[in-house]
């Protein structure tokens, strides 16, 4: 049970810092997008960089940094998205990969325990030769149950919240990629 709990105490802290940094990724996008093609269309880079840094969100970082190096050769430019793209992805999945782990491995630790206890139990009955007190038995059982119970208990919560977030991490990975091909729409279109 220690190991559960302990397990239990790292998945809830990863859970509600990942649920903090997401929160601060978030962005309305399309109003983001509108801000950024009006200063652009009116010529006004500065006051879209500023827009951009003035956002905590790695969409208008990266919407920065498609405005910043657009005088780079196409090549250079996908290069430099997608690493930035992937620090910012890296970034934002980090722990996520421990809560997958955490989610699996207490049900194995919780079987695990109910199998330590169903062993002492049936060694107790052992001891009581002759006559088993059926009460002693279903206690033992019960109680080895107990920790089957907290692994899941531990392990629910913990790989829905794993695949709720890696769909979000997924979202802003697509989303990056839409943020450039919208930027550098709108950048082209300013040079018309």
């Amino acid at each position: 049970m220690w190991p559960i709990l302990a397990l239990s105490v790292i998945s809830l802290s990863i859970i509600m810092e990942k649920f903090y940094s997401f929160h601060r990724a978030r962005l309305n996008l399309p109003q983001f997008l509108s801000k950024i093609k009006d200063c652009l269309i009116k010529g006004e880079v500065k006051r879209a960089l500023d827009i951009c840094r003035k956002t905590s969100s790695p969409l208008a970082g990266m919407c920065r940094v498609v405005i910043e190096n657009q005088q780079l050769s196409q090549e250079r430019k996908e290069e430099f998205f997608s690493q930035f793209s992937s620090v910012q992805i890296r970034d934002l999945g980090k722990n996520l990969r421990a809560l997958g782990i955490i989610g699996h491995i207490c049900p194995l630790l919780g079987l695990f325990g109910t199998v330590l206890g169903m062993i002492k139990a049936f060694m107790a009955v052992e001891k009581m030769t002759g006559s088993v007190n059926p009460g002693v038995l279903a206690g033992g059982i019960w109680e080895a149950l107990l920790t089957t119970a907290a692994g899941l208990a531990v392990a629910i919560p913990t790989l829905a919240a794993y695949y709720y977030l890696e769909g979000k991490l997924e979202d802003i990975s697509l989303q990056m990629r839409d943020v450039v091909f919208q930027v550098e729409k709108f950048l082209k279109e300013d040079e018309r």
